[in-house]
């Protein structure tokens, strides 16, 4: 007889852990870019087969990546990963941080700092933490850039998609 395990959960509330910058005051955020690669796509160009996942913003609209505050508790990748989970409903590799970016809190007038993660999806969740909040919806890079309202959320794409064309050109060199 097969056994099934159920599995609550829950994101977390409240700001009691959060981090804060010595610097600016703001929060210390840190996100990730959820991507794969459509294995159904015939093209060969990177770019065009690849897609990464956005979500709404808790009001509902606007396209953005899975991000929020780093807790006191938590080191900075397993954030991004419970970033990931919690918002989107996806777990996978969390690769090399594509790098630092700073930007006006819209709610306040306070500068956060933030990191982002590339993030291999590896699962994706039928069920998760604030799927009653959020849309999400797996995209083209050219869809997440034109929709996605934060420069700096592009600006760490742009990397992304630099790194892995640079990384298979790497790739296919070596194999030659």
């Amino acid at each position: 007889m097969k056994t099934e395990r159920m599995v609550c959960l829950v994101s977390r509330q409240g700001r009691e852990l959060q981090r804060y910058s010595s610097r600016t005051g703001g929060r210390l955020v840190v996100g990730c870019i959820p991507y794969k690669f459509n294995v159904n796509s015939p093209n060969i160009d990177l770019v065009q087969a690849m897609e990464v996942l956005v979500i709404s913003s808790q009001k509902g609209y606007g396209m953005m990546f899975p991000k929020g505050g780093w807790e006191n508790d938590e080191t900075i990748r397993q954030a991004a990963s419970r970033e990931a989970l919690e918002e989107a409903g996806v777990q996978g590799n969390l690769e090399q941080r594509l790098g630092k970016w700073k930007y006006a809190s819209g709610a306040h007038s306070v500068i956060n700092e933030s990191v982002m993660f590339p993030l291999n999806v590896t699962q994706e969740l039928v069920h998760w933490p604030e799927m009653g909040l959020r849309n999400r919806r797996w995209v083209s890079v050219a869809e997440a850039m034109e929709g996605c309202k934060h420069p700096w959320m592009r600006e760490a794409l742009e990397r992304l998609v630099r790194r892995l064309c640079k990384s298979i050109i790497l790739q296919s060199a070596s194999v030659a």
